[in-house]
Protein backbone atom coordinates (compact mmCIF):
# COMPACT_ATOMS: atom_id res chain seq x y z
CA UNK A 1 0.00 0.00 0.00
CA UNK A 2 1.46 3.52 -0.99
CA UNK A 3 2.20 5.84 1.95
CA UNK A 4 2.40 8.77 -0.37
CA UNK A 5 -0.33 8.05 -2.52
CA UNK A 6 -2.42 8.36 0.64
CA UNK A 7 -1.67 11.52 1.48
CA UNK A 8 -4.57 14.19 0.80
CA UNK A 9 -3.39 17.25 -1.30
CA UNK A 10 -3.92 20.58 -0.63
CA UNK A 11 -5.41 23.01 -3.79
CA UNK A 12 -4.20 26.23 -3.23
CA UNK A 13 -6.14 29.58 -3.30
CA UNK A 14 -7.02 30.39 -7.09
CA UNK A 15 -6.49 26.84 -8.14
CA UNK A 16 -9.28 24.77 -9.47
CA UNK A 17 -9.29 21.15 -9.86
CA UNK A 18 -11.88 19.23 -12.31
CA UNK A 19 -11.92 15.45 -12.25
CA UNK A 20 -13.69 13.54 -15.18
CA UNK A 21 -13.32 10.03 -15.13
CA UNK A 22 -10.01 9.21 -15.24
CA UNK A 23 -8.71 13.05 -16.31
CA UNK A 24 -7.42 16.01 -13.97
CA UNK A 25 -7.81 19.21 -15.30
CA UNK A 26 -5.52 21.97 -12.90
CA UNK A 27 -6.12 25.62 -13.56
CA UNK A 28 -4.92 28.63 -12.12
CA UNK A 29 -3.68 32.06 -12.14
CA UNK A 30 -0.02 30.57 -14.52
CA UNK A 31 -1.67 27.97 -16.61
CA UNK A 32 -3.76 24.88 -17.15
CA UNK A 33 -2.44 21.27 -16.60
CA UNK A 34 -4.25 18.18 -17.07
CA UNK A 35 -2.90 13.85 -16.08
CA UNK A 36 -4.75 11.07 -17.56
CA UNK A 37 -4.90 8.70 -14.69
CA UNK A 38 -4.05 5.08 -15.20
CA UNK A 39 -6.77 2.11 -14.39
CA UNK A 40 -7.92 1.36 -11.07
CA UNK A 41 -7.05 4.89 -9.61
CA UNK A 42 -9.33 7.32 -8.74
CA UNK A 43 -9.43 10.87 -7.73
CA UNK A 44 -11.56 12.78 -5.98
CA UNK A 45 -11.90 16.72 -5.41
CA UNK A 46 -13.13 18.32 -2.26
CA UNK A 47 -13.16 20.61 0.70
CA UNK A 48 -9.64 21.63 -0.76
CA UNK A 49 -8.32 18.82 -1.24
CA UNK A 50 -7.35 15.70 -3.53
CA UNK A 51 -7.96 12.21 -2.50
CA UNK A 52 -6.81 9.36 -4.82
CA UNK A 53 -7.91 5.67 -4.25
CA UNK A 54 -7.12 2.09 -6.21
CA UNK A 55 -8.98 -0.35 -6.73
CA UNK A 56 -6.95 -3.02 -5.49
CA UNK A 57 -3.55 -3.64 -3.30
CA UNK A 58 -1.72 -5.09 -6.65
CA UNK A 59 2.19 -3.78 -6.51
CA UNK A 60 1.79 -2.02 -9.43
CA UNK A 61 -0.79 -0.09 -8.88
CA UNK A 62 0.74 1.11 -5.77
CA UNK A 63 3.77 2.35 -7.27
CA UNK A 64 1.13 3.89 -9.75
CA UNK A 65 -0.60 5.33 -6.93
CA UNK A 66 1.74 7.36 -5.48
CA UNK A 67 3.28 8.59 -8.86
CA UNK A 68 -0.16 9.76 -9.54
CA UNK A 69 -0.69 12.16 -6.70
CA UNK A 70 3.39 13.31 -6.52
CA UNK A 71 2.20 14.38 -10.70
CA UNK A 72 -1.07 15.95 -9.18
CA UNK A 73 0.81 17.85 -6.46
CA UNK A 74 3.62 19.20 -8.92
CA UNK A 75 0.77 20.27 -11.31
CA UNK A 76 -1.23 22.27 -8.25
CA UNK A 77 1.98 24.11 -7.56
CA UNK A 78 3.29 24.53 -11.10
CA UNK A 79 -0.45 26.00 -11.72
CA UNK A 80 -0.14 28.29 -9.06
CA UNK A 81 3.39 29.41 -8.05
CA UNK A 82 5.87 27.77 -11.22
CA UNK A 83 9.02 26.07 -11.54
CA UNK A 84 12.11 27.47 -11.47
CA UNK A 85 15.93 25.81 -12.69
CA UNK A 86 19.33 28.06 -12.58
CA UNK A 87 21.86 27.07 -14.85
CA UNK A 88 25.68 28.62 -14.57
CA UNK A 89 28.16 28.64 -17.17
CA UNK A 90 31.44 29.68 -16.94
CA UNK A 91 35.01 29.48 -19.69
CA UNK A 92 36.81 31.89 -21.43
CA UNK A 93 34.34 33.35 -24.56
CA UNK A 94 31.22 31.31 -23.12
CA UNK A 95 28.03 33.75 -23.91
CA UNK A 96 24.64 33.28 -23.43
CA UNK A 97 21.81 35.71 -24.85
CA UNK A 98 17.89 35.29 -25.73
CA UNK A 99 16.73 36.62 -29.07
CA UNK A 100 12.84 36.31 -29.24
CA UNK A 101 12.61 32.75 -27.59
CA UNK A 102 15.33 31.54 -29.10
CA UNK A 103 18.35 31.00 -26.46
CA UNK A 104 21.67 31.71 -28.50
CA UNK A 105 25.03 30.20 -26.68
CA UNK A 106 28.67 30.50 -27.64
CA UNK A 107 30.43 27.62 -25.85
CA UNK A 108 33.65 27.93 -27.55
CA UNK A 109 32.74 25.83 -30.25
CA UNK A 110 33.34 26.97 -34.25
CA UNK A 111 29.56 27.89 -34.36
CA UNK A 112 27.07 29.39 -32.10
CA UNK A 113 23.97 26.62 -30.71
CA UNK A 114 20.83 27.91 -31.26
CA UNK A 115 18.38 26.44 -28.84
CA UNK A 116 14.16 26.85 -29.29
CA UNK A 117 12.60 25.75 -26.56
CA UNK A 118 9.00 23.74 -26.06
CA UNK A 119 5.85 25.94 -25.32
CA UNK A 120 5.64 26.78 -21.67
CA UNK A 121 9.09 27.45 -20.87
CA UNK A 122 10.60 30.98 -20.67
CA UNK A 123 14.63 31.74 -20.82
CA UNK A 124 16.21 34.55 -19.33
CA UNK A 125 19.81 35.26 -19.67
CA UNK A 126 21.42 37.46 -16.80
CA UNK A 127 25.53 37.57 -16.91
CA UNK A 128 26.74 33.60 -16.51
CA UNK A 129 22.68 32.92 -15.68
CA UNK A 130 20.54 30.97 -17.27
CA UNK A 131 17.22 30.76 -15.80
CA UNK A 132 14.15 28.18 -16.79
CA UNK A 133 10.89 28.54 -15.81
CA UNK A 134 7.39 27.07 -16.62
CA UNK A 135 4.66 25.33 -14.93
CA UNK A 136 5.15 21.78 -15.89
CA UNK A 137 8.14 20.69 -13.83
CA UNK A 138 8.99 17.64 -16.16
CA UNK A 139 9.58 20.07 -19.03
CA UNK A 140 11.40 22.68 -17.03
CA UNK A 141 13.96 19.94 -15.82
CA UNK A 142 14.19 18.46 -19.46
CA UNK A 143 15.07 21.88 -20.70
CA UNK A 144 17.31 22.50 -17.93
CA UNK A 145 19.42 18.95 -18.74
CA UNK A 146 19.44 19.48 -22.74
CA UNK A 147 20.65 22.95 -22.32
CA UNK A 148 23.65 21.69 -20.10
CA UNK A 149 23.96 18.46 -22.31
CA UNK A 150 25.47 21.40 -25.16
CA UNK A 151 29.01 21.65 -22.76
CA UNK A 152 28.84 19.86 -19.46
CA UNK A 153 31.40 20.86 -16.69
CA UNK A 154 34.86 19.18 -16.83
CA UNK A 155 36.60 18.57 -13.92
CA UNK A 156 40.12 20.39 -14.54
CA UNK A 157 39.13 23.86 -14.77
CA UNK A 158 35.27 23.83 -14.23
CA UNK A 159 34.89 25.03 -17.84
CA UNK A 160 31.32 24.25 -19.03
CA UNK A 161 27.19 24.30 -18.09
CA UNK A 162 26.17 23.50 -14.68
CA UNK A 163 23.51 23.56 -11.93
CA UNK A 164 23.56 26.27 -9.92
CA UNK A 165 23.53 24.26 -6.82
CA UNK A 166 25.61 21.62 -8.14
CA UNK A 167 29.41 20.80 -7.30
CA UNK A 168 31.83 20.17 -9.53
CA UNK A 169 34.75 17.90 -8.07
CA UNK A 170 38.16 19.02 -9.16
CA UNK A 171 40.97 17.00 -10.39
CA UNK A 172 44.54 18.12 -10.36
CA UNK A 173 46.36 18.75 -13.71
CA UNK A 174 48.97 16.66 -14.83
CA UNK A 175 52.39 16.77 -12.24
CA UNK A 176 55.47 18.03 -13.63
CA UNK A 177 58.12 14.97 -13.82
CA UNK A 178 61.65 16.12 -12.92
CA UNK A 179 63.86 14.83 -15.80
CA UNK A 180 67.10 12.16 -15.69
Amino acid sequence: MSRVGNKPIEIKEGVTVTVNGQDVIVKGPRGELSLTLRKGITAKADDGKIVLKTANETVELAKLHGLSRTLISNMVEGVSDGFLKRLEFNGVGYRANVEGSDLILNLGYSHPIKYTPREGIEIKVEKNVITISGIDKQLVGQTAAEIREFRKPEPYKGKGIKYEDEHIRRKAGKAAVKGE
